[in-house]
Parts: C-alpha cells; sequence; structure tokens
C-alpha cells in the first residue's frame, strides 16, 4: 500500500480516536471538579482548576489527532472547491481547539479568541464538508455534517448563564461526526465519485 493510499486510513484512525480523547479527558476534568456547574461554567473553566493538566493535554492531543484526520479528508474532498475550504477550515478549528488547551483561561484574552476560533469555525466547516460531501462523495454522509452543523450552531441559541452547555453539544455533534467520517475512511468508503 502506498503512502498516499495510508494516510486516509491513518486520518480515519485519528477522526475515531481523537475526539474519544477531546470527550474523555472533558469528562474526567469534570468528574475531577466537584465545583462544576454546566449552567454557570465554561467548559474551559476546566482548565484552571483541579483537573487542569487532564482537560488541557486532552485538548491538545485530541486536536493534534482530529487535525491529522482533516489533512486525510482534504486529501480526499479537495479536488473541487468547496471540499478545500471545508477541511481547510476544519484544519483551522482542530489548531484552534489544540489552542484551547496550549492557552488556558489564565493565559488571558487570547484563549477568549482561541476558543471562539474553534467553535465557528467548527460549525462552518462541518456546513461546508457536508455540501462537498454531496458533491463528491456521499449524500447520506453529507446531509449528515451539514444537520452536525446545525445542531453545532443551533446549540449556542439556547439561554443560558455560562457556555458549558452549548459547548458540549457543540462538541459532542462535531465529535459524532468526526467518529462516523473516521470509520468510513478506516473502511474505505469515503472517496471521489
Amino acid at each position: 500500500m502506498s503512502k498516499r493510499a495510508m494516510l486516509p486510513r491513518l486520518a480515519g484512525l485519528c477522526g475515531v480516536i481523537g475526539p474519544i480523547i477531546s470527550l474523555s479527558s472533558i469528562a474526567i476534568a469534570i468528574a475531577y471538579t466537584p465545583r462544576f456547574n454546566w449552567v454557570t461554567w465554561a467548559l474551559s473553566d476546566l482548565g484552571v482548576h483541579e483537573a487542569a493538566l487532564i482537560f488541557n493535554s486532552g485538548l491538545i492531543i485530541g486536536g493534534v489527532l482530529t487535525t491529522i484526520f482533516a489533512i486525510g479528508l482534504m486529501q480526499i474532498l479537495s479536488e473541487k472547491f468547496l471540499g478545500f475550504l471545508g477541511t481547510f477550515t476544519l484544519i483551522l478549528s482542530t489548531i484552534s481547539l489544540c489552542a484551547i488547551g496550549v492557552f488556558p483561561e489564565s493565559a488571558g484574552r487570547i484563549h477568549f479568541y482561541v476558543s471562539v476560533s474553534f467553535f465557528v469555525l467548527l460549525v462552518i466547516s462541518l456546513f461546508l464538508i457536508g455540501g462537498a460531501l454531496i458533491l463528491e462523495a456521499s449524500r447520506y454522509l453529507g446531509i449528515f455534517s451539514i444537520l452536525a452543523s446545525v445542531v453545532a450552531g443551533a446549540a449556542w441559541a439556547i439561554p443560558h448563564q455560562g457556555v458549558a452547555i452549548p459547548e458540549i453539544i457543540a462538541s459532542v455533534a462535531g465529535s459524532v461526526l468526526a467518529i462516523v467520517l473516521g470509520i468510513k475512511l478506516l473502511q474505505g468508503q469515503v472517496k471521489h465519485r
């Protein structure tokens, strides 16, 4: 198997493992932070409390792995501009996820910028990738991706004091899509028409 043929499979594996690591680190950090409150906190608050190392390192590792996934997906979808734009935006989003762990709330204003970048770019990338999948690879996966984008974006319409609830909804929506696409890449089922 050539290196070019191996990248989608490696990317698929990273698309499954990366989100699981990120979500698991969030869950473990919550378990180790008894004061955590879904209504008034942001998930990023976990990055400066009892389980900061678990939370921040989980986001960095998960972000790196998900970046590899996005690069592999780009190899498949970049023949058309929409696919390139969607996967490039996803890469920027995954880099922002790493940056949330590198620059926790204690780092100051930069944390706000990378956090907002992650969520905004995530919603945009899922929508664009959905369009690209409909045009290039799979109508059903494309519709699923657009639905994940809608869920991730609509989560922010929920009235809230803190942002932990919309953050976890958007994160789970993006993670579920990455895991599904990761499995499809591992199986060789996402390819050009």
